[in-house]
């Protein structure tokens, strides 16, 4: 076969989700943070949350590998990302000292910080909750370009707050998943009285001891919003009521996989049975609703493939979930809302 011919068997083989490198939906694989608008990239890390299932950084992988098929473009947006923005995926955050959390989270704020200088909008797979804390040391507060110095505002959907003060460590974990919630209010990167925590259910240990669901939460500065006012409220309430707490200040949005039913999403690390949690139509409803916001970045965490079901629909799941991130990132370009903050113009194929 000549170079020619090889050029045109490969072209044609692209179109095909099986063929090829595996990449988060099949885009171009370049660690470079500064050639691209969009930055899909893996954090595999599992020793933030060492008491439940332990294979969460087996989630990027996964998720790769599923999201090869997926469709191209947002029906309900009517923008198709991928020509909107240019997006790559920057691999996986390199982590040496995998076994040391506190090792990991250094190493993944230094990461995503190259990612902030650079002017580029993060969209994460994980990896335990505990990647969430880091990243938005990374990108927002002061001095940090993507947020424009400022604090950003959390929109949260988890099963749980992740915001226990009360306990020092988490099994020696000390910036663990049980903990990022808090200490990024305290060091100043999140704005807990724009910010919105969604979904939380289940029997949290801390009724035993006189206190309400979400009080640590509370005492931030965060709005609560458990699972079963979400289905008092229902999803139209829902979408104002995060548009009305999140204003214009620069958003993040984190999904920890939990949240959802444990009918829709049966390999995540913290199940919480007994409880429904949100359907995917509900969670993607909701994530529809945030157009226009300014959103920085996002991630998905807590997807545990070794206990997946055998049409891998967690993963499946975590794909969707990252293509809505991603679409209301590229939104923002189509919209014209905003330019690559690296070159101070519009994104090459946004023009």
């Amino acid at each position: 076969m000549d170079s020619k011919s090889y050029e045109e068997a490969r072209r044609s083989s692209e179109s095909w989700y099986w063929w090829g490198v595996a990449t988060f939906f099949r885009c171009p694989w370049n660690e470079a943070p500064d050639a691209c608008d969009i930055a899909l990239v893996g954090v595999p890390h599992s020793t933030g949350n060492g008491s439940t299932e332990r294979d969460q950084h087996l989630g990027p992988r996964a998720v790769r590998h599923v999201s090869g098929y997926y469709r191209r473009a947002h029906a309900v947006h009517r923008v198709a990302p991928f020509e909107t923005a240019t997006i790559h995926d920057l691999g996986d955050v390199p982590l040496p000292e995998a076994m040391n959390n506190e090792a990991c989270i250094r190493d993944i704020e230094s990461y995503y910080a190259r990612l902030d200088a650079a002017g580029t909008r993060p969209v994460s797979v994980g990896g335990d909750h505990s990647i969430t804390g880091p990243i938005l040391k990374a990108i927002a507060g002061p001095t940090r370009r993507l947020s424009g110095g400022k604090q950003c505002a959390l929109i949260h959907f988890d099963a749980h707050t992740d915001s226990y003060e009360n306990m020092p460590h988490w099994l020696g974990a000390r910036k663990s998943a049980a903990h990022w919630a808090a200490y990024t209010v305290r060091e100043g990167s999140v704005d807990s009285a724009r910010s919105i925590q969604l979904g939380m259910r289940g029997h949290p240990s801390s009724v035993l001891h006189g206190h309400a669901v979400g009080e640590s939460s509370l005492a931030l500065g965060y709005k609560v919003v458990p699972m079963a006012e979400i289905e008092s409220l229902g999803i139209e309430r829902i979408v104002s009521l995060i548009r009305e707490h999140v204003g214009d200040a620069p958003a993040y949005i984190t999904f920890d996989l939990d949240c959802l039913d444990p009918s829709v999403a049966p390999a995540v690390a913290n199940l919480e049975p007994g409880f429904g949690g949100m359907s995917i139509r509900e969670a993607t409803r909701i994530l529809q609703g945030l157009r226009g916001l300014n959103i920085i970045g996002g991630d998905i965490v807590c997807l545990m493939p070794t206990k997946d079901s055998p049409n891998q629909i967690t993963a499946q799941v975590a794909m969707v979930l990252m293509f809505e991130m991603i679409s209301l990132i590229a939104c923002q370009f189509a919209d014209k809302k905003i330019t690559r903050l690296g070159s101070g113009v519009a994104s090459p194929r946004a023009r």
